[in-house]
C-alpha cells in the first residue's frame, strides 16, 4: 500500500514540516491524510514525521546484502512482451535509434559526418493527437522545437541548409515527396539469428494450411462505401474454405492468434481502412501467407526498397469496384488459383522477401541476410554518396 504518493514525496523534500502536514492532510483519500485529520492540529506535525521516518526505515530493511545477484533461483524476472512497443508501428523510432547507435559506419566526430540521422519520435508524438484536450498548436510543438534546433545548427547557417538533402523514412506516405522513403512495419517476428530466419523459412514450407482464405478484422457498419462486408458476406458461404478472427473480440490483440491463422491459410483479404498500409500485411508475408489486396497503395506504390516492382509474385489484386458491384467472388477467385501458383508465389515470398521485411533483434547479428533496417540504411548511404 502506498503511504506518500510520488508527487507529495517531491514535495515533501522540498517544504518544511508544517508545509509537509497540509500537503498530506489535502490528500483525504491517503491513509496518512485520514490519520492526520483525525488527529487535530496538535500531533500533527509529530504524527507526519513518524510516518516519514517509519517509512524510511521499511524501505532500508529491503537493502541487499550483496552488490551481485549470486543466483537467480527464485528471482525470476517476466518482462512482458506481446502488447508492448516493439511490435507495433509506433516501435519504429525505437528500432531505428537504437540500430543506428551500433551501426559499423557510425562515426563519434560530427565533422567527419556525411549524414546525421535524427532520432525524431514522431510515432509517439502523434499518439497525444487521440486526446481532445489538445489544441492544433500542441500537435506542432514537438515538429516546430525539432526545425527550430536544427536551423539553429553551424551546419546549416553556413549555406542556409541549402547543402543539405533530408530524407524521412516513414511507414506510409502518399508519394508527394520523393525524399520521403516508405519502410516495412514491424512483425511479430524479430529473427535472433540466421537460424531463426532459416527454421522459419522451413516451418513455413512445411506447413498444412487447411483453409483456403483468412480474414483478420471486424465490420464497418457506419462505412457502406468499404468492401469488407461485402467480403465478409461472400466468404461465409463457404465456411469450410474461409476463417475469420473477429477483432472487436480483441482476439487480434494476441500475436499467436493472428501468426496461427496466417500460417494455416493459402490467402489473406487485406481491405483498406482509415489507410492503405497494415501491419497485418507484413504479418501474413512473413508466416508466407499471400495477401489478397484492394488498394495499389496498400503495397505497391510504398515499399520500392523492400518490396519488387511486379507485385504479382507475392500478392493476388482485385479491384475495389469489382467487389463493391458484385463482379467478382472472391472466394471463386481464389479457388482458381492453381496449387503450384500458390507455391510459387510463397516460395518467392520466404525466400526473396522475407529476410528483408522483418527487424532482427538490436543485440544480435545476421551474418547470411539483410533485415528491413540493413537494406533501408545501406540505400540512404547510397543515395547520400550518389549526391556528392
Amino acid at each position: 500500500m502506498h503511504l506518500v504518493t510520488e508527487a507529495q514525496e517531491s514535495l515533501l523534500s522540498l517544504c518544511s514540516i508544517k508545509e509537509k502536514v497540509d500537503i498530506v492532510r489535502e490528500d483525504s483519500n491517503s491513509m496518512v491524510g485520514n490519520k492526520v485529520q483525525n488527529n487535530g492540529s496538535d500531533g500533527e506535525v509529530a504524527f507526519v514525521v513518524k510516518v516519514v521516518e517509519k517509512l524510511l526505515q521499511v524501505q532500508r530493511s529491503w537493502i541487499s546484502n550483496t552488490n551481485h545477484i549470486a543466483s537467480c533461483q527464485r528471482k525470476g524476472i517476466y518482462v512482458a512482451w506481446e502488447w508492448m512497443v516493439p511490435y507495433t508501428s509506433y516501435a519504429l523510432d525505437f528500432i531505428f535509434h537504437t540500430r543506428a547507435l551500433k551501426h559499423p559506419c557510425r562515426v563519434y566526430n560530427k565533422n567527419e559526418a556525411k549524414q546525421f540521422y535524427v532520432p525524431y519520435y514522431g510515432g509517439l508524438d502523434i499518439l497525444r493527437w487521440h486526446f481532445k484536450n489538445v489544441s492544433n498548436d500542441g500537435k506542432e510543438n514537438l515538429g516546430l522545437e525539432l526545425v527550430k534546433l536544427l536551423e539553429n545548427k553551424k551546419s546549416w547557417l553556413k549555406h542556409s541548409g541549402k547543402d543539405h538533402k533530408s530524407m524521412k523514412l516513414l511507414i506510409e506516405h502518399h508519394l508527394w515527396h520523393v525524399n520521403d522513403i516508405r519502410i516495412p512495419r514491424p512483425t511479430y517476428f524479430h529473427p535472433h539469428s540466421n537460424n531463426d530466419i532459416i527454421e522459419r523459412q522451413m516451418k513455413i514450407i512445411r506447413s498444412n494450411r487447411k483453409s483456403l482464405i483468412s480474414f483478420v478484422g471486424a465490420t464497418w457498419p457506419g462505412a457502406p462505401e468499404n468492401i469488407r462486408s461485402i467480403l465478409i458476406n461472400q466468404c461465409n458461404s463457404d465456411e469450410t474454405k474461409y476463417r475469420f478472427l473477429n477483432c472487436s473480440s480483441g482476439r487480434c490483440d494476441k500475436p499467436t492468434s493472428v501468426i496461427d491463422l496466417f500460417m494455416d491459410s493459402e490467402f489473406y483479404l487485406r481491405p483498406p481502412r482509415d489507410s492503405p498500409t497494415r501491419k497485418s500485411v507484413f504479418d501474413s508475408l512473413v508466416s508466407g501467407c499471400i495477401p489478397v489486396l484492394f488498394d495499389p497503395f496498400t503495397t505497391y506504390y510504398q515499399y520500392p526498397w523492400h518490396l519488387p516492382k511486379d507485385h504479382s509474385k507475392y500478392s493476388v489484386f482485385i479491384g475495389q469496384e469489382e467487389v463493391r458491384e458484385m463482379k467478382v467472388n472472391v472466394v471463386e477467385k481464389m479457388m482458381k488459383v492453381s496449387v503450384r501458383e500458390r507455391e510459387d508465389m510463397r516460395r518467392f515470398i520466404i525466400y526473396e522477401l522475407l529476410p528483408g521485411l522483418v527487424y532482427r533483434d538490436s543485440n544480435s547479428q545476421l551474418r547470411k541476410f539483410q533485415d528491413a533496417f540493413s537494406i533501408t540504411i545501406n540505400n540512404v548511404l547510397e543515395r547520400v554518396s550518389r549526391i556528392e
